[in-house]
């Protein structure tokens, strides 16, 4: 008996004037992890797309369960087995959690109405498949990142795949709630499932797939066991030179207090909040899922309304819930979720990235250009944005690309203070560094930074000190000398001392 689950052989796409992907050959065995990876622009979606239907001008074979197939549509794709779970969920949140299991399959009683007993019935054996144990009555958007996702998934092996598909599936989640998930990717492969995971971190690569495959400019660059790989030489795979050291030392130089957060509170959130940010310094935020870092960020800069307390800005009171006023006083909030409330992916990149500088340009309300061009040209070149022209429309970039565009917005408002939430989430290696590197000069030039990352090591090499935030209160700050992966690991969880205001 065969066990290779899929095999695509020599699949090429071309979109006008590019080739995506470049005959590459790919193949996952059944009860294997294959992780997929690749700089953004590598061919990693286009070929996954191509796998689930949404292109059908692809050329070359795609053998699954060793019969040849014809993938044209999703509705090809699902009926032959595979499924996928996108990075952006697919869920309608509205909706409560087994409308959305069952949507297009729903259980039908007498007089063609729906029988709701079957559907909590089935919906209840469908999360059981994941081990989520949550009332299926609820609205989706009552839940957690953590549970959303494994709701996706229990949705698309409602569907019985022999392929899943996981497109940077703990992208979201908590360093806790990915380990959940790896134990959940560990089972399925158990059961046979063959499991095709996309991810740009390379520690949960190593610790969930058996082989992986590295895709550079559309081509395959090699396909390793999972033993037989570095982080190094994986990484060299992806960008095809040698990285000795991906986060850089930098000689923070730290002056004084700048924006001060005095006993802030939004009941069911956070609670009695105090600390201080000073000039210069790139102050981190650590936090399972659920601590509240988000949610303070939100309330600090005045997207989401406060109970008590207040923020200061360079002795300065900022209004409560007036994000503008707080952007004209120089703070400015980068979203965790850039394409629902980070970007217009329907406007050029220019207009994305003067977006928040318009009132800057504007006199009497008119909007006056002036060094338009000149900001424009400067952060596509500092932030290495790849794209045909500022004229393109955002939507058309990578993930990378549309993550830097995102930050050449924010600082092209030339903020006092610049609070980042999970600032490279879903990007490359390459884009990483960008960003970092950006991050860095604006706290060389003096601004002060706030950093949300559920990406320790990037909040380690990052950080000059580290707030770590556990049921919405401040349990513990470090320095950078005490800093590590471990240590804030450990307070997150609980082993910190409470600090009082």
């Amino acid at each position: 008996m065969d066990s290779t689950a899929l095999s695509m052989r020599s699949i090429s796409k071309r979109f006008p004037g590019t080739l995506a992907v470049d005959h590459v050959d790919f193949d996952v065995q059944v009860g294997e992890v294959h992780a997929l990876m690749g700089e953004n622009g590598a061919g990693k979606s286009t070929l996954m797309k191509t796998l689930t239907g949404c292109f059908d001008d692809y050329t070359g074979t795609i053998r699954v369960g060793g019969k040849e197939v014809d993938i044209h549509s999703p509705a090809d794709a699902k009926r032959h087995g595979i499924g996928m779970v996108y990075q952006e969920l697919s869920l309608a949140r509205p909706i409560s959690i087994a409308e959305n299991l069952l949507a297009g399959r729903l259980p039908g009683g007498r007089w063609g109405l729906l029988d709701r007993k079957a559907l909590r019935r089935q919906a209840r054996q469908c999360l059981q498949a994941v081990g989520l144990d949550v009332d299926p009555c609820k609205s989706v958007e009552e839940l957690s990142q953590h549970e959303a996702q494994l709701v996706e998934i229990a949705k698309v092996l409602g569907s019985q795949p022999c392929i899943l598909i996981l497109d940077e599936p703990t992208s979201a989640l908590s360093r806790e709630e990915a380990r959940r998930l790896f134990a959940l990717v560990h089972n399925l492969k158990r059961q046979g499932l063959a499991v095709i995971y996309i991810s740009h971190h390379l520690p949960e690569v190593f610790e969930v797939a058996d082989r992986v495959t590295v895709l550079r400019d559309g081509r395959k660059a090699g396909t390793c066991e999972i033993g037989e790989v570095t982080a190094q030489s994986l990484v060299q795979l992806m960008v095809g030179q040698a990285i000795d050291e991906f986060y850089s030392e930098r000689r923070a130089v730290i002056g004084k207090g700048v924006l001060h957060v005095e006993r802030l509170t939004r009941l069911g959130f956070f609670h009695d909040v105090s600390f201080e940010l000073r000039r210069g310094e790139i102050l981190g935020l650590v936090g399972l899922s659920g601590a509240g870092r988000t949610e303070l960020a939100r309330s600090m800069c005045g997207l989401d309304p406060v109970d008590f307390g207040r923020v200061t800005l360079g002795g300065e009171t900022l209004d409560p819930g007036n994000y503008p006023k707080a952007v004209s006083k120089g703070l400015v909030y980068l979203s965790e979720n850039r394409k629902e409330e980070g970007l217009f992916l329907r406007l050029p990149v220019r207009t994305n990235l003067l977006a928040a500088r318009l009132p800057f340009l504007s006199k009497a309300g008119i909007y006056c250009p002036g060094a338009a061009p000149s900001l424009v040209e400067r952060f596509m070149g500092e932030l290495d944005i790849v794209a045909a022209s500022d004229e393109v429309d955002a939507g058309t970039l990578s993930g990378g690309n549309q993550q830097k565009v995102l930050l050449g917005k924010c600082l092209a408002t030339e903020p006092e203070v610049l609070i980042l939430d999970e600032p490279s989430r879903g990007v490359d290696v390459n884009a990483k560094r960008r960003i970092h590197r950006a991050i860095m000069r604006l706290a060389d030039r003096g601004k002060s930074v706030l950093l949300i990352s559920s990406d320790l090591p990037e909040l380690v090499g990052l950080s000059d000190r580290a707030l770590v935030m556990r049921n919405g209160r401040i349990m513990d700050e470090m320095r950078k000398e005490e800093l590590s992966e471990e240590s804030a690991l450990l307070a997150a969880n609980g082993h910190g001392t409470l600090r009082h205001a």
